[in-house]
């Protein structure tokens, strides 16, 4: 599966010379259209060693967790955040991984589908710690923390901890740059 950034137009280190040329002549021009459209900067083009790190964080994040589990969570806190632009990419993303559109339907009430057994007990508590972490409700409740402690081993967990401020990270930068769904 190819997970998306929500940059993706972007170059990626791994990317063929003729690729990353191609991609980076698309980030130029996305970025043209995103300032007379938005009237916002184009973070990768604005701040590209910050922009690379990002997309570094984002790819060591997900490493060794669950792709399915690593879409959920990111459309979570999408929706969290109103991030409309990370949203799309993430329920195209999950829909593409072969995620069944209740699953991705359902995800904004996880607690309440929970009974209809949709999510399992280890997604429940990454879409709780998800919660917590992207709300920061006075802090991250004890009771959460510890019920992801159950279902993730050490690495994993701060794997999945991770995940969430980075996708936190890239709300932020959507948001804030106001990036339109559907277009890169």
């Amino acid at each position: 599966m190819t997970t998306s950034t929500p940059t993706q137009t972007a170059t990626i280190q791994t990317a063929p010379t003729t690729e990353a040329t191609a991609q980076t002549a698309t980030a130029t021009q996305t970025a043209t259209t995103a300032r007379q459209t938005t009237g916002r900067v184009d973070f990768a083009k604005a701040a590209p060693k910050a922009f690379k790190a990002l997309i570094n964080l984002d790819a060591a994040a997900r490493e060794g967790l669950d792709p399915a589990l690593v879409e959920l969570v990111q459309i979570r806190s999408s929706q969290l955040n109103h991030c409309a632009y990370c949203l799309h990419m993430h329920t195209t993303d999950a829909h593409e991984a072969g995620e069944s559109k209740e699953r991705i339907a359902l995800v904004g009430v996880w607690e309440e589908a929970r009974e209809a057994g949709f999510y399992t007990e280890k997604e429940q508590a990454a879409l709780a710690l998800t919660e917590a972490v992207t709300l920061l409700p006075g802090g991250v409740p004890d009771e959460v923390y510890q019920r992801a402690a159950r279902h993730f081993e050490e690495r994993e967990l701060a794997q999945l901890i991770a995940l969430i401020f980075t996708i936190n990270s890239w709300n932020r930068i959507a948001v804030t740059t106001r990036k339109v769904p559907g277009r890169n």
